[in-house]
């Protein structure tokens, strides 16, 4: 489905791809922006429309976030979602977490050293309430600002989050209280979803994947093994039947044991940005509903749909019924907004080269998505992409180097995104992304 706007940039309903097209090709329509490909219509206004109930549903992961935009029918068995736009957006956390690693190295450098180097600044300061490190604090950032955009482009008016929280100490020794403890109807699904994140959602012995995977006991029951979650593995059919009634240091497998211990890294920096995510969706406006992985989980199952991050988003809360579930999936990747440094340095952090004062040259910024149509030189032809700018004015588009700026139009400002669409069939055959065709370069004159 394509984005749609009045002509005073307000949301109105999303139409097909086929209906956009020919809104563009009589000039009713301009192209507002082209990932996620928008119209803005000319002779429409928000007053003079009728709008139909669309909201957000979110399945936050530690590096990946699923994301769809559905509209909502009631029907007798329940509530059925219709999707219109699924996404998927990549995080950068475990490289912010690097960078600051290396940039605390080169400090401590410089300071052993006795060089200049840049004064600590957290003498005498103390930490505020709710204080996230910086590679948590990008997860955050990444699911509020693309939440932003897309209240932008669609009336949103409802969100599902799925509220992981992976209770850890009770999944570890469900005799706390009592071994009746979360025995619900959705106990299974939440040790699964568990378990396929802590296993990688691979064959723990042959590390197959794509196959069907089953819990099995480190130690057998039947040896004095326990329900505990560290004595849990997921094993395929094949290992688990040769395995029997062998402990896994027996089966050849003894660092099972050790790696069955350790904590999840995932469930932990869920477990703390799913806070700040939730608060941060309902100070928006937005009515915030909330649920767990082990429901996505159950719906995903009972519906019968492919398995992705856009599609267990798909699938948060109270569902009955799915459609449009096969369609492209719209990746966004974090790329940051550039470096405050301006000193490159090699390995051992010694300066190997300087980057301009001014990240602007004649109003074109790296990053920036510009179309270059060259009528002389070697590069002759029509060059679409990101650009990577010079002092000098000899531009890189892509593969294609040293264009002049003179040739380049720009497209869309960099943003800190990257889109990408990948995946999805309409009637059989791979669907269209109408944002990477050329065509729509002819109706962005009046973007």
């Amino acid at each position: 489905m394509i984005f749609v706007v009045d002509r005073n940039k307000r949301p109105l309903m999303p139409c097909s791809e086929k209906r956009a097209r020919l809104l563009l090709q009589c000039g009713r329509a301009v192209v507002h922006r082209p990932q996620p490909f928008t119209i803005r219509l000319k002779d429409r206004l928000l007053a003079h429309s009728v709008l139909q109930p669309v909201g957000a549903k979110l399945d936050p992961g530690s590096e990946v976030t699923g994301l769809a935009i559905v509209r909502e029918d009631q029907t007798l068995r329940g509530p059925a979602h219709h999707a219109l736009h699924l996404a998927e957006i990549m995080h950068r956390g475990n490289q912010i977490h690097l960078q600051m690693g290396r940039r605390a190295r080169y400090r401590r450098r410089r300071r052993s050293a006795n060089l200049r180097y840049r004064a600590p600044r957290f003498c005498n300061r103390r930490r505020p309430e709710a204080w996230l490190p910086p590679s948590l604090r990008s997860r955050v950032g990444n699911v509020v600002n693309i939440m932003r955009q897309y209240a932008r482009l669609a009336s949103l008016t409802w969100a599902d989050l799925e509220f992981n929280r992976f209770d850890v100490q009770k999944l570890q020794n469900p005799e706390i209280r009592g071994i009746e403890y979360q025995r619900g109807e959705l106990f299974g699904y939440e040790v699964r979803e568990y378990l396929l994140e802590k296993w990688n959602r691979r064959c723990a012995y042959c590390k197959a994947q794509d196959v069907p995977l089953q819990i099995e006991h480190i130690v057998p029951k039947s040896r004095g093994g326990s329900d505990r979650i560290s004595n849990l593995v997921l094993a395929c059919q094949r290992c688990n039947a040769a395995k029997g009634n062998c402990t896994a240091a027996e089966f050849g497998h003894s660092q099972l044991h050790a790696q069955a211990l350790a904590p999840l890294r995932a469930a932990s920096a869920i477990n703390a940005t799913r806070g700040a995510v939730l608060r941060a969706l309902r100070e928006s406006g937005l009515f915030v509903r909330t649920w767990t992985g082990g429901r996505t989980k159950w719906n995903r199952t009972r519906l019968g749909v492919r398995k992705s991050h856009a599609i267990d988003a798909l699938c948060v809360g109270n569902v009955e019924a799915v459609s449009r579930s096969a369609m492209v999936v719209l990746s966004v990747t974090a790329v940051g907004r550039g470096r405050r440094r301006r000193t490159n340095v090699n390995a051992f952090g010694f300066p190997r080269g300087y980057l301009m004062r001014c990240k602007r040259v004649h109003g074109f910024q790296t990053g920036d998505l510009v179309y270059a149509n060259v009528h002389r030189g070697k590069h002759i032809g029509m060059h679409v992409g990101r650009v990577a700018v010079r002092a000098s004015g000899s531009f890189r588009i892509g593969h294609a180097d040293g264009i002049s700026w003179r040739y380049c139009r720009i497209l869309w400002r960099a943003n800190g995104y990257t889109y990408q669409s990948t995946g999805g069939t309409v009637a059989g055959r791979q669907a269209p992304n109408p944002g990477s065709h050329p065509i729509w370069w002819k109706y962005n004159e009046d973007a």
